[in-house]
C-alpha cells in the first residue's frame, strides 16, 4: 500500500498528479484504505482522504463524488486484491476439486495476525450496514461460487467457506481474542476438510 506523501512533498506532489489522473485515484484509494485500517471507516472523510493524499478537496471530489463513493471504490479495489490473491493461491493448487474454497480458506485467514488493523476488519461493520458495499459482495460472491461450481459446488465445500467466515467475523467482533480463542491451526483444520 503507497504511503502518504509528507507534508514538503505534499504541494509538488499534488501538482504533479494534476497531469496523472491514475495516480491520484490511486492515491486516494490507498489513503482512504489507510485511513480505515488505522481507526476505522468512521474516520474516513473528504478532508481527511484530501490531507493525507495531498489533494485538495475538490480534487477528490472529481474522482469520487460522495464519501460513499470512495468507500465503495476501497471496497472494489480490496476484491479486486482478493480475487488476485485467490487466483494466485488457485494457480498453485494442483487438485482441481476443492481448489476455489482451498483458496477461500487461506484468503480470510491471511489477516489475522493483523487482527483491527486489518481492512477487512476496518470494511466489516461498513459491508452490513452499507447497502452498496453488500450488494458489491453478494455480487463477487455469486461470481466466484457461479464459476467454481463445477469444482466447489459441493455442499461440504460451502460448509468449509462458511466455517472460514464465522471464524473472520468472530476475529472481527473479538478484536484481539479472537486468534486465542480460534488458534491459526483452524485453517489447516478447513483446508484439509476441503480436501487439502
Amino acid at each position: 500500500m503507497a504511503s502518504a506523501p509528507s507534508p514538503s512533498e505534499a504541494p509538488h506532489s499534488a501538482h504533479r498528479r494534476k497531469k496523472q489522473p491514475e495516480q491520484v485515484r490511486r492515491a486516494l484509494l490507498d489513503c482512504a484504505a489507510q485511513i480505515a485500517a488505522e481507526q476505522g471507516t468512521a474516520a474516513i472523510t473528504i478532508q481527511a482522504v484530501a490531507e493525507r493524499a495531498g489533494v485538495t478537496k475538490g480534487g477528490l471530489l472529481h474522482h469520487f463524488d460522495s464519501k460513499q463513493t470512495l468507500l465503495a471504490a476501497v471496497f472494489a479495489d480490496l476484491l479486486d486484491q482478493l480475487d488476485r490473491e485467490i487466483d494466485r493461491s488457485m494457480a498453485e493448487d494442483p487438485k482441481p476439486e476443492g481448489r476455489f474454497t482451498r483458496a477461500y480458506v487461506r484468503a480470510c485467514f491471511a489477516d489475522r495476525p493483523l487482527g483491527a488493523q486489518s481492512l477487512w476488519a476496518a470494511l466489516a461493520v461498513a459491508i452490513v450496514t452499507e447497502p452498496q458495499l453488500k450488494a458489491l459482495w453478494s455480487r463477487w460472491l455469486d461470481a466466484r461460487q457461479s464459476r467454481h461450481h463445477d469444482t466447489d459446488g459441493d455442499p461440504a465445500f460451502t460448509t468449509v467457506r462458511l466455517a472460514a467466515d464465522g471464524i473472520w467475523l468472530a476475529d472481527v467482533l473479538e478484536k484481539e481474542n479472537g486468534i486465542r480463542r480460534y488458534p491459526q491451526s483452524l485453517e489447516a483444520e478447513l483446508l484439509k476438510m476441503a480436501g487439502g
